[in-house]
């Protein structure tokens, strides 16, 4: 988990990608999975981008420090 959390190679961004987006779409699709009102279809995409921040910011900041090298 900690490699999944705090890994900075390209194929664990990747999958904390992945894994916002399908957390953001279940968020926004919530309404119609338990069968309550319905959300608007102009809310979903905002819902879906506030979730997926949220859940950024909280991986940003149990992530460990990396030292960078130069940029070349």
């Amino acid at each position: 988990m900690a490699d999944f959390l705090g890994g900075n190679e390209w194929y664990w961004r990747l999958a904390r990608t992945v894994v916002q987006g399908v957390l953001g779409v279940v968020v926004a699709n919530l309404d119609m999975l338990v069968g309550a009102t319905a959300l608007p279809t102009e809310w979903r995409a905002l819902v879906v981008a506030l979730v997926m921040a949220e859940l950024g910011k909280r991986v940003d900041e149990d992530a460990p420090e990396i030292e960078r090298g130069d940029a070349r």
